[in-house]
């Protein structure tokens, strides 16, 4: 168990590293809302970029499984996306004209079965990957480090593909999710009543207090209820798929939420319309009807 604490003094969020693993962590945030708390969880499940095949060129497939079952299972291969966001480019910024090494990591795969009894497994460790940098291997953890288990060949059998993989958001497919789930929980020992109407028959034993309790100070009995309570301490266990670092994720997130708030507030300040507008209409009274920016009226009425 590793405590430390991020943040500095009483003001401002903190956070509490109570347990950092190789395929997690979990940490405590306090001194915050409940809507930045949330809102860090969001981004973190669905706004942090990662590497996943997202194109499969199947050139031989003798195999008893389907080509589109196949792209699916290359697809969930997670793939090394270890400071992904600054080494590769979305394709979409890229003025290449489908794929090229500045946007995406080429793996192709190579197998034919030749053995006269049994079967031979093919696992992603069989990927040879073809970027220049060697970007994007698959992640290999298992202990005889063969990865993922893609398909079994019999005699005479063959699998020969190219797969392209690119940088993308879960917002987008939840092949590019970095986490597998976010634990989330706020006031254990539910002080704040909002599970009070959520149970049949027994409160107490559907509900069973989690190891966050430990953290809070049990309610006295008989305790008034304070209708100006609200949350302040959130706890967090986020899982990896393996493709990005628990630490790498949780930083990440924080800064694409922080340059999310950024936009809102340049976009804000940026905001600067006439008395009166409305959507970029503005209320021509005294020409006796509405004006758009470019001088003509809306759908063609007078008004």
């Amino acid at each position: 168990m590793n405590d430390s604490t991020l943040g500095g003094g009483g003001e401002g969020p903190q956070i509490t590293i109570r347990q950092l693993r190789s395929d997690g962590v979990d940490f405590v945030l306090s001194n915050a809302d409940l809507a930045l708390a949330n809102s860090l969880r969001r981004v973190i499940i669905a706004e942090v970029p990662t590497l996943a095949i997202d194109l499969v060129e199947i050139y031989i497939n003798t195999t008893v499984l389907a080509d589109e079952f196949i792209a699916h299972r290359l697809g969930m291969i997670p793939l090394d996306s270890t400071n992904i966001d600054e080494r590769l480019l979305y394709t979409r910024d890229c003025d290449c004209d489908q794929y090229c090494e500045r946007c995406s990591v080429t793996l192709s795969l190579n197998a034919k079965c030749t053995l006269e009894n049994g079967t031979m497994e093919v696992f992603s460790r069989d990927f040879v990957n073809e970027h220049p940098d060697g970007l994007g291997p698959p992640i290999i953890k298992d202990e005889k480090e063969k990865g993922i288990l893609i398909c079994k060949l019999r005699k005479g059998q063959e699998l020969r593909l190219k797969c392209i993989a690119k940088k993308g958001i879960a917002k987008e497919h939840s092949k590019w999710a970095p986490v597998s789930a976010v634990g989330f929980e706020y006031d254990p020992w539910n002080k704040l009543r909002h599970t009070d109407y959520w149970f049949e028959d027994d409160p107490v034993a559907e509900w069973p207090k989690s190891q966050n309790a430990q953290w809070e100070e049990q309610p006295r009995e008989g305790e008034p209820f304070d209708y100006n309570a609200t949350p302040n301490r959130y706890y967090f266990d986020v899982e990896t798929t393996g493709s990005l670092a628990p630490n790498e994720i949780v930083v990440q997130g924080i800064k694409y939420l922080q340059e999310k708030v950024a936009t809102v507030i340049r976009d804000l300040k940026q905001t600067d319309r006439p008395p009166g507008a409305m959507n970029g209409w503005t209320n021509g009274v005294q020409d006796g009807g509405w004006q758009t920016p470019y001088g003509a009226p809306p759908n063609g009425y007078d008004m």
